[in-house]
């Protein structure tokens, strides 16, 4: 059965009055979840990842300049739209652990997937620049740390928030090891993600122009992303789980509606179960309309537990 890693600190991560990216986004996700069809469902946490699995991502010198400019009380601006907290470090470290310790669960016969519900999200953050409501990149962690303890040579990494994760294009440029795939609004920001950013061949950026709807996503899905996934042959799949290319969202202009987020995971589950003995693990990105966001949520993971 689907395990759900959640912590009551991603909650306490706070950000201006007013910001999308907000504790009500949490307290969404996890109103969403508490329905009664959800009760099977394995809830676990798990404590703030080891500081040398973020020093595989990240830079220990940028970790201690986030550090030190956490406050004892109120918020201090990274740049013009992230902001660090008293919580902040604790809740991203948090995230990225939920991340870590879901791919030991799904290597330990577990289960076949895991949904982290974290925050802050992770995809923005590049391996010495906090940005985007991003500080740790989550599902960078989770990808390397499959690779250092579990031994596994290939890990894909697919990423569907309406906003490109440079951060993660960032941190696996030169790394033939891992797939990044992204399908994302273009132009938006962060203003990266162009068709012809390759890396070493082993990234694939799908930009969408403004009003995509449904039926051309769905067509460009399968069309680019399904083969580039199938020809790589990943032993992990990690998805950054964003929901804000739903129709309803305030940030952008992609026109997903909720079934097209349970088709996402329906070919995501379908990739996994043929190259990655069903190993899944779901991080949440973005997604900034509360009631889309639980919608969704609650339809990504009722896909999950057919597994």
């Amino acid at each position: 059965m689907t395990i759900i890693y959640t912590d009551p600190v991603f909650g306490r991560h706070k950000t201006p009055s007013g910001h999308p990216e907000c504790a009500e986004r949490f307290a969404a996700a996890e109103r969403a979840l508490a329905h009664p069809k959800f009760e099977p469902l394995e809830r676990r946490t798990a404590g703030p990842v080891p500081a040398d699995a973020v020093f595989a991502v990240h830079p220990e010198a940028h970790i201690a300049d986030l550090d030190s400019m956490v406050p004892d009380e109120g918020l201090v601006a990274v740049d013009a739209d992230t902001a660090i907290g008293p919580f902040t470090m604790r809740a991203a470290r948090t995230a990225s652990g939920c991340a870590m310790a879901a791919v030991d669960a799904v290597f330990a016969g577990e289960t076949k997937n895991a949904f982290v519900i974290g925050r802050p999200p992770g995809h923005h953050a590049e391996k010495t620049r906090a940005m985007g409501f991003c500080f740790l990149n989550h599902v960078a962690i989770a990808a390397r740390h499959a690779q250092r303890v579990h031994g596994i040579k290939r890990v894909a990494i697919v990423d569907y928030d309406v906003h490109h994760g440079n951060g993660t294009q960032d941190i696996f440029w030169d790394d033939p090891t891992v797939f990044y795939a992204s399908t994302h609004q273009v132009p938006l920001y962060p203003g990266t993600g162009e068709a012809n950013e390759r890396g070493r061949g082993n990234i694939l950026n799908v930009p969408l122009p403004p009003g995509t709807p449904g039926s051309l996503y769905r067509t460009l899905f399968d069309g680019a992303v399904m083969p580039a996934l199938s020809a790589f042959k990943p032993e992990l799949l990690i998805l950054s789980s964003g929901f804000d290319a739903h129709d309803d969202d305030p940030l952008a202009n992609i026109r997903l509606s909720d079934a097209d987020f349970v088709w996402i995971t329906e070919r995501m589950m379908d990739l996994a179960d043929r190259t990655c003995e069903g190993r899944l693990v779901s991080s949440l990105e973005g997604g900034y309309d509360l009631a889309a966001l639980g919608r969704c949520v609650a339809g990504h993971v009722g896909a999950l537990m057919t597994a």
